[in-house]
């Protein structure tokens, strides 16, 4: 017989949240308040949501550990994954000289690091989440931007704040898919509502980092690049999102962002070229490489945009996992390229149960997929294998630079494994729902809770899209029970969702470990969260304005064929 959730097991809605509370602040006030390295705050985070699950919820033991090795594989593959194979191929163009030759290419476009960074962290980390997702934008983005010479605690941050507004239509457009299959809206819907908030925020947020970077009088000095990057991917997010669908929003949108903003800074100059004041000293090139050897230096990263774009197409996935044919004839082993594993003592022994779900029982599924061929991580991974030759390192060499890779990634793969556990322990155990109840017991001001609790959800789970696999169904039901439209409560929880990405545990692991900075977490969280709630705040007040004068913004349609809401 499942295990079914209980959302307040102490019989007080206040006392079981700050209950169901206690792991998250453990987790943050080490990290950030006690200065504990990120792994320590990890195990001591996963420690106290496994004592409350087991002692205050009353989950089985057996089924809480599942969840927590389920959730710890799940950190390792595939989201450690991507951050060993896109660091790889960092380390490969550093051994080749590559990385020297593409700071110099960028250097001669705008060596101003506020340009460098709406270049790399906003337009580029957009293409990037639009297409491969998961923790590859921040990645190779923080890495990139260290590359510049901006300090490594800088890189981070500045990846962490860009990684917001594309986030909310992933990597194809699968938050939004997987929130119209959870609420039963629909999809198209769902997206063209998303295209008609966060256009806004794609206009606010390169303004935002660049007043982080250098304060509000560097941003008066690129102001017109800053309009540039910013609405160059509204105008194209807008459109997308609403007269095409969510798939390429964010490869479309960042790739006519990055394409507009070169092509503008080919034509303008900021009148003060502006560096970090701790970056190092920026030798002035005395000739200009050949454009030859900057398309060499720059081929690796084109494969791996090449590869992740190829490697998160729907009929290439499907190939790659063995679900349909490749080229019409071969048709890959599901078994062999993405084995499924139901894990057990979890796998059907945990049920929700309403108000998390529209249905009196709804069992919860936990099979751990090592979809190794389709992963994201692995598209990277063929982008090194062919960077390798292309950049003429010898494969001795390019082992060893594997394996030293493998081991400065130790630790941080250690974290991300145990920030996963904790994710998923409060996941199977119903305490995100009881924290998530919460914020649907604020009546007429629900559409302004709404996003928040969409950040709390990515803040929890590192994920947009898990985000609105675990809250959607709710929102919906609140909605419903207020009288508020149902569609936008939804969209808000994808929208908001995408603020609370910056201070996600993992996010935050994977932009120290991409620059190098390993150790800085809670420094970086500390320096992020005031932007994170602030952002998250700004899309309650639109959400609230939707709801009244605003109203005319929502797409309003019935819903799908054959839904009871």
């Amino acid at each position: 017989m499942p295990w079914s959730h209980i959302y307040d097991p102490l019989g007080s809605p206040a006392l079981s949240t700050l209950v169901a509370l206690l792991p998250l602040l453990v987790l943050l006030g080490l990290l950030a308040a006690a200065g504990w390295p990120a792994w320590r705050a990890a195990v001591a985070g996963l420690t106290a949501a496994l004592g409350i699950a087991v002692g205050v919820v009353g989950m089985p033991a057996s089924a809480a550990a599942a969840a927590a090795v389920h959730g710890a594989a799940f950190g390792l593959f595939p989201i450690g994954w991507i951050v060993v194979a896109a660091m790889f191929l960092h380390a490969l163009c550093v051994e080749a000289g590559a990385l020297e030759v593409m700071k110099r290419s960028v250097t001669g476009l705008s060596a101003d690091h506020r340009l460098q960074a709406l270049l790399i962290g906003f337009s580029f980390g957009a293409f990037l989440e639009g297409a491969a997702g998961f923790g590859a934008p921040v990645a190779i983005s923080a890495a990139l931007l260290a590359a510049t010479g901006l300090p490594a605690f800088e890189a981070a941050c500045l990846a962490l704040l860009a990684n917001t507004a594309p986030v909310a239509f992933g990597a194809l457009g699968t938050p939004i898919i997987t929130l119209a299959r959870v609420s039963g809206l629909d999809e198209q819907a769902i997206s063209a509502l998303a295209g008609r908030q966060l256009p806004f925020f794609s206009l606010i947020v390169p303004a935002w980092m660049v007043a982080v970077l250098a304060g509000w009088r560097g941003l008066v000095g690129v102001w017109p690049a800053v309009l540039v990057c910013g609405a160059t991917f509204a105008i194209v997010q807008f459109a997308m999102a609403n007269f095409v669908g969510a798939a390429l929003v964010d490869v479309v949108g960042g790739t006519a962002s990055l394409v507009a903003l070169a092509v503008f800074l080919a034509m303008w100059r900021p009148r003060q070229i502006w560096r970090h004041p701790d970056a190092a000293p920026q030798a002035q090139p005395t000739t200009r490489d050949p454009v030859r050897t900057v398309a060499w230096a720059w081929a690796p990263w084109a494969f791996l945009s090449l590869a992740v774009f190829l490697w998160g197409l729907p009929a290439v996935r499907a190939a790659l996992e063995g679900r349909s044919a490749v080229a019409g004839k071969i048709v890959l082993p599901a078994a062999t390229v993405a084995p499924e594993f139901p894990v057990p003592f979890l796998d059907g022994r945990v049920a929700k149960v309403p108000p998390a779900t529209r249905e009196s029982r709804e069992i919860e599924r936990a099979v751990y997929r090592f979809n190794w061929l389709s992963a994201a991580g692995t598209g990277i991974l063929a982008a090194a294998l062919v960077s390798i030759p292309w950049l003429g390192i010898p494969w001795r060499r390019a082992w060893t630079l594997w394996w030293e890779n493998l081991r400065r990634l130790a630790a941080p793969l250690v974290t991300i494994a145990a920030m996963l556990a904790l994710a998923f322990v409060t996941r199977y155990s119903g305490t995100d729902v009881t924290l998530g109840l919460a914020l649907t017991r604020t009546g007429s001001l629900y559409p302004f809770f709404a996003p928040l609790l969409g950040w709390l959800g990515v803040a929890l789970t590192g994920s947009d899209t898990s985000s609105n696999a675990m809250f959607g169904s709710l929102q919906r039901i609140t909605a419903e029970q207020l009288g508020i439209d149902p569609l936008l409560a939804c969209t808000a929880n994808s929208t908001g969702g995408v603020m609370g990405k910056m201070i996600d545990a993992q996010s935050i692991v994977v932009a120290a470990a991409a620059t190098g900075d390993h150790g800085q977490e809670g420094r970086i969280l500390r320096r992020v969260f005031p932007h994170s709630l602030a952002l998250a705040a700004l899309m309650g007040l639109l959400v609230w304005l939707q709801a009244g004068p605003l109203d005319w913004m929502v797409p309003h349609t019935p819903p799908p064929a054959g839904d009871v809401p």
